[in-house]
């Protein structure tokens, strides 16, 4: 919710530019990269569930600020360049936050799961982030929508450019507001689990805690190669970071209900609505056999949906389009998720899985960055058709050249192909 917030509201406050939504990526993934290693081998030694209610905590402080910035007092205080700064610092701070919020949540989970039930776990785990992923963007657009006032394409030329972010800023204190209260609630069930023990009790010095992560990852070749996988595929198979760009050049307000800001939220929200019912299928009907194989059909069919959307001009159409690469990536989601939980020894989760948020959740922010690359010098369709292509590519290299993923089974617990 908070990121459709961000990136709609930069688009606005930057005279609709599509290179600044690659630089709302960019900003978030620098502190991520930058941090992740350390925040690993600092994970490793913290108690799991204290430290994951700190680190909510500070995304609280972070909704706080996003909402003054939306309001009517800071807009009278603070110029328009001053407030884009600060939006760029909140997602700065943010990237922080997730550095360690990433190695946290995946080691506290394995904490509090039986092995055998990964890779059902994975699913549930999965499903309630894509809930946030689905409601969060329908919120958002339909909340922006509500309280911004409709402007007619032909009458915004006419409007100063200071009037409209007034306009657009009315739906934005909303929509942060909202984020800010949700926040708030997720203390509640955080709070409810008991501390776990930590399982790493001895010391050692940061940058050999480190390597030893790096150097588990980089030797077990099934691991290395879902990361590698993922991280290309949704490096330049992302359409996401350009809805903003999609929803203005193609689905402009016209008074009817799926145009202008309500597109964008469905669109927006349209990955999430399909992961969400492919993992629901798949919490109570796991997956079991050739996981690898069904990685590569599933990662290869996201990339065919995303040349689909770039061509697409019915709103309804690119709807579809999207929904069916939501639950593509579900799958993948799931099994790349599942591979990780049975390969990684419990006292180095928190390294492991900072290596991965480099490797995987990093893409994203990165892929938004060269999204807005290309289509500020190619155009918004090319930008998104060619990225498809490539991640075509991707899925044809990995699968020559990852044997062992490709022959992976979840009974390979100790990943020693």
């Amino acid at each position: 919710m908070q990121f459709t917030i961000v990136s709609y509201w930069v688009y606005h406050l930057t005279n609709q530019s599509k290179m600044a939504l690659g630089f709302v990526g960019l900003a978030e993934v620098v502190p991520v990269i930058s941090c992740a290693l350390f925040a690993g081998h600092f994970v490793d030694q913290q108690e799991k569930r204290g430290l994951l209610l700190k680190l909510l905590i500070g995304y609280i402080v972070l909704a706080s600020g996003l909402f003054y910035l939306s309001t009517p007092l800071a807009f009278s205080h603070l110029g328009n360049s001053v407030r884009l700064g600060a939006v760029f610092f909140v997602v700065f701070c943010g990237g922080i936050l997730r550095a360690f919020l990433s190695p946290t949540s995946f080691s506290l989970l394995g904490q509090i799961v039986p092995r055998d039930l990964y890779p059902n776990a994975t699913s549930w785990s999965s499903m309630s982030w894509q809930i946030g992923a689905v409601l969060g963007p329908l919120i958002a657009g339909a909340v922006i929508a509500v309280f911004t006032p409709s402007i007619p394409v032909d009458l915004s030329h006419h409007i100063e450019a200071v009037s409209l972010l007034m306009a657009n800023s009315k739906g934005i204190v909303f929509a942060s507001g909202a984020v800010f209260v949700i926040e708030l609630l997720l203390l509640l069930p955080l709070m409810r689990i008991q501390p776990k023990p930590i399982l790493k009790q001895t010391r050692e010095p940061i940058l050999t805690s480190i390597g030893e992560g790096l150097k588990f990852v980089f030797k077990t070749p099934t691991l290395l190669g879902a990361q590698c996988l993922d991280m290309f595929s949704v490096l330049f198979g992302g359409a996401v970071a350009l809805l903003p760009a999609v929803q203005q050049e193609f689905f402009p307000d016209n008074g009817t209900f799926f145009s202008g800001a309500n597109a964008f939220g469905f669109l927006r929200a349209a990955p999430g609505i399909g992961a969400l019912l492919t993992l629901g299928l798949l919490a109570f009907i796991p997956l079991k056999t050739k996981p690898g194989k069904k990685l590569f059909v599933c990662v290869a069919g996201f990339g065919l949906c995303i040349i689909a959307f770039g061509l697409s001009r019915n709103f309804f159409l690119s709807f579809g389009i999207l929904i069916l690469s939501g639950m593509f990536d579900a799958v993948s989601v799931v099994i790349r998720g599942t591979i990780l939980q049975l390969v990684t020894p419990d006292a180095m989760r928190g390294r492991v899985s900072s290596v991965n948020t480099i490797f995987i959740s990093s893409s994203n922010e990165l892929g938004d960055f060269e999204s807005g690359v290309m289509a500020s010098a190619l155009g918004t369709v090319t930008a998104i058709v060619v990225g498809g292509c490539i991640t075509l590519g991707v899925v044809g290299i990995t699968y020559f050249t990852a044997p062992t993923l490709r022959n992976f089974s979840f009974k390979d617990r100790d990943d020693k192909s």
